[in-house]
């Protein structure tokens, strides 16, 4: 895999045989070349949500996959869903961060994830 681009499904086996190092330049490599106004280090921590949800989706972690499904059916493009998935994540990540939260918990984003819908999300309300 040489190229990475987001509104296509890339196939997880090769993937996941990817270092993951290699995976975030590959999404880097890819916003890079968008008109973003974004510093180098916000670019590269998008890239890197952008590879954890890739991780997810490829790994089959549990909820991720119908999660995805439902909102391109809803009319997200598949970037987008990337994205409103990979905000989830940031939120949470961020509560642990900050103290908020002594560790990371699936069943709360389990439960984000079953009330995420494109309509939520494109209103921001995720």
């Amino acid at each position: 895999m040489d190229i990475y681009n987001p509104n296509k499904q890339v196939d997880a086996e090769n993937w996941l045989a990817l270092d993951e190092g290699i995976r975030i330049e590959l999404v880097h490599d890819f916003h890079s070349n968008l008109d973003l106004e974004l510093t180098e280090d916000a670019i590269r921590l998008h890239s890197s949500i952008h590879v954890i949800v890739e991780n997810q989706l490829a790994m089959g972690v549990d909820l991720i996959p119908e999660t995805f499904a439902k909102l391109t059916r809803q009319g997200l493009s598949r970037h987008e869903t990337i994205h409103a998935i990979g905000a989830i994540i940031s939120e949470d990540i961020f509560e642990v961060m900050k103290g908020n939260t002594k560790e990371f918990s699936p069943k709360k984003y389990r439960r984000k994830l079953e009330k995420l819908t494109a309509k939520r999300w494109l209103k921001g309300q995720y």
